[in-house]
């Protein structure tokens, strides 16, 4: 009975304990067990977590691999960024905030773009390679097999989500795009504009669906209809094509929301294709505040988001996984301002 007991516990644990199975039992990141058991004295940690790193790896009988001990003394002080569109100036701003803040503590940053795929497997590499010592993913891809990656690989490589919410995982920064959104309609409302409508993104996007969600809630608030809204992508043509749709079904409306910049300047060729003007026939309003704004005709009045904030706080949110402290989802809130200029007006009686 004793040697059969004996043979069942065997089987619960590896024949040899690998850094994971440290870091998942401690609950820390694999880059922290790393450190505490190669006597890192860099590392900012607590004496409680460092003690019980200790202990685990003492009870699980890890022992160091040696030539994964010698690698990985020296860490790379690099994080990778994925972001879908590296010609969006709106990730250019977040690139800047992570960049600036990555240097003040040492790092280097890494830029990828992460867009139809194609390079799945070799971001997957950095996960598992060791190629970085952290990773931020700002993906907008719903189906991400690297999220998924890092979903089931707790223990492993730090990492953060940027402005989505992906379930499961309590590693998310974000902005709060709802509050964001409701200020907008409140600045239209306050300008007298009872029927505003939406274009939006696709719906299967968390950013899409949280901006439709903080307009949607404030105009119910205020009593209004909250039903004018259509469906396109992130892009110039996408708001366009959605501007065309919404207008088609509701001519009635006298202001519009467009949760992109890209989509706002669609939407002003679409009012034109119409024989409109903004602001004299529908006021306009762009999440997002990019510089040409104020050359478009009329200048563009919009939604500026505290984007180089975000990128700090993701950075922060990194360093703080690789040194041990706490993790958690993060929101930065506030930091978002509407930049008024030329595409909003009183609507016609």
């Amino acid at each position: 009975m004793t040697s059969e007991a004996g043979a069942g516990q065997a089987k619960a644990l590896p024949a040899r304990a690998r850094l994971v199975d440290v870091a998942k039992r401690a609950g820390v990141t694999k880059s922290v067990v790393s450190r505490i058991l190669n006597d890192d004295t860099t590392l900012r940690i607590r004496p409680e977590t460092r003690e019980r790193v200790l202990a685990v790896a003492a009870e699980l009988g890890y022992r160091p691999n040696v030539t994964a001990r010698a690698l990985s003394v020296s860490r790379t002080r690099a994080f990778a960024l994925l972001i879908p569109d590296l010609s969006n100036s709106v990730y250019a701003a977040v690139t800047r905030g992570a960049f600036r803040r990555a240097r003040d503590h040492g790092y280097v940053l890494l830029i990828a773009e992460d867009a139809a795929g194609d390079d799945d497997a070799a971001y997957a590499e950095l996960v598992t390679a060791g190629r970085v010592d952290g990773l931020l993913v700002a993906s907008s891809r719903p189906e991400h097999p690297l999220v998924e990656r890092l979903l089931a690989d707790r223990g492993g490589l730090a990492h953060v989500f940027l402005n989505r919410e992906v379930q499961g995982s309590n590693r998310n920064v974000g902005m709060d795009m709802r509050g964001a959104s409701a200020l907008v309609v409140d600045h239209l409302h306050d300008r007298g504009h009872r029927r505003i409508g939406m274009v939006t993104g696709p719906l299967d996007l968390a950013p899409a669906r949280s901006r439709l969600d903080g307009f949607q809630g404030r105009l119910r608030e205020l009593g209004l209809d909250d039903t004018a809204h259509f469906a396109g992508t992130f892009s110039e043509a996408g708001g366009c094509a959605a501007a065309h749709g919404l207008l088609d079904a509701r001519p009635e409306l006298t202001a519009l929301y467009a949760s992109t910049f890209p989509q706002a300047v669609g939407v002003m060729k679409a009012v034109r294709d119409r024989g409109w003007k903004v602001p004299d026939d529908v006021s306009l309003i762009a999440y997002d505040d990019l510089p040409m704004a104020e050359f478009l005709d009329p200048p563009l009045t919009t939604l500026a988001m505290p984007l180089a904030t975000l990128g700090a706080a993701a950075v922060d949110a990194l360093v703080d996984q690789i040194e041990g402290r706490v993790i958690g989802s993060r929101q930065v809130l506030g930091g978002y301002e509407i930049v008024e200029r030329a595409s909003v007006a009183v609507p016609r009686v």
